[in-house]
């Protein structure tokens, strides 16, 4: 008896030995046709799979039980194979009602193909289990019955990484909104006792809280393209040493000292081709993270993409004089969350900054710099503008 799924023949009726499978195919040792779905009569052992694989014969008796189910279940092959489905996987839904019973898998519709993927309970574990009805013609009774099995981790972890953001950003929108709720709400009432002054700093720290609120806003928009492939790249001509010394201009015009910024031009630049605003954006953040977390001469340097990368490009160094990054958290630098002190900041701002880079064909990496702070280095090719895409 064999179970083709995804293009795999797979002898369910060799499952509870675990000895390798054979396509059921005589041909199964001769090379694949062209257009053969990939796999497509080679030998694979169901314990080889990474989810679990549960198949049931017409009679709904387990006749394959594999390693991944085994792990995920918690229950042995040898506990489940031969005995009927109902009892080999009790499953019920949230509401603890029996999952086999409910579907009736043997039974009811005969155009049903299958229970697209859902959380159910086991022995009270969540386990993401979808199944798919095999019939020996459309509308004739189920032959076998295909069980897919998945932990919940995956999903779990997902789910974290969603209530953390969320409560990070109410944690990052209350503090402005409450300033900007409770200056505007005093210069309404009492308007004609202040002064002047005293009116234009209020005002000016309600417009300093609301582009707070925007570029949290903006940065929250940036991660859902990043995480969706949707972030879009508008190509064209990026003139970088002028947008680095523009950022600078920036920096010291927010009150930071002309003498902390060094700026080394590595001459003749190639043409880029780059989104300017997000090159803004990458920049702005480069520079602010050094500001910020590090300490002594901020360092940027602008030249060609090294001789060992395989397409010309640009290449922008950012370095500081800090007490660096320690080796144990560079490869925490980009994700999200990420903080490398207690100075503020959402620890979004890098995880952003590597989605852009990379969704120019570019690469950023993260080092220690000579000086010993922490040293940012992103590449973009050159590319072609946006017209010429």
């Amino acid at each position: 008896m064999s179970v083709r799924t995804s293009g795999i023949t797979v002898a369910a009726d060799s499952c509870p030995s675990g000895e390798p499978v054979r396509g059921s195919s005589p041909a199964a040792a001769e090379p694949p046709a062209p257009g053969t779905a990939p796999g497509a009569g080679m030998g694979l052992d169901p314990d080889d799979l990474p989810d679990g694989l549960v198949v049931a014969d017409e009679t709904g008796r387990v006749i394959c039980f594999n390693a991944a189910a085994a792990r995920i279940t918690d229950i042995a092959p040898q506990d489940a194979l031969g005995r009927p489905l109902e009892h080999a996987l009790p499953l019920q839904d949230i509401e603890g009602r029996r999952w086999w019973q409910l579907t009736d898998p043997y039974g009811g519709l005969a155009i049903r193909r299958g229970q697209p993927e859902r959380n159910l309970l086991l022995g009270g574990r969540e386990v993401l289990v979808s199944a798919r009805y095999i019939r020996s013609r459309p509308t004739g009774p189920v032959q076998r019955l295909v069980i897919a099995l998945r932990g919940t981790e995956a999903r779990r972890r997902t789910e974290l990484s969603h209530a953390e953001l969320i409560a990070t950003v109410a944690h990052e929108l209350r503090s402005p909104l409450t300033s900007v709720k409770g200056f505007t709400a005093t210069l309404l009432q009492k308007w004609e006792r202040f002064t002047d002054d005293q009116k234009r700093l209020m005002l000016e720290t309600v417009d300093a809280d609301a582009n707070r609120v925007t570029r949290l806003i903006a940065e929250l928009l940036d991660i859902s393209r990043i995480d969706s492939g949707r972030l879009e790249v508008r190509r064209q001509r990026v003139d970088m040493t002028a947008a680095v010394r523009r950022h600078v201009q920036a920096q010291t015009t927010a009150g930071q000292r002309p003498d902390r910024f060094l700026i080394r031009m590595l001459e003749p630049l190639p043409d880029l081709w780059a989104d300017p605003d997000k090159v803004d954006q990458v920049l702005g953040n480069l520079l602010e993270n050094a500001v910020r977390h590090g300490e002594g001469t901020v360092t940027i340097e602008v030249g060609p993409a090294p001789d060992a990368t395989s397409a010309e490009g640009t290449t922008v160094t950012v370095s500081d004089e800090g007490p660096g990054i320690p080796e144990e958290s560079m490869s925490r630098v980009f994700t999200r969350f990420w903080r490398g002190s207690k100075r503020g900041g959402t620890g979004l701002g890098l995880y952003i900054v590597k989605g852009i880079v990379e969704a120019h064909g570019g690469t950023i990496t993260v080092g220690r710099a000579p000086a010993g702070g922490a040293e940012f280095r992103f590449s973009l090719p050159v590319a072609a503008p946006a017209f010429m895409a």
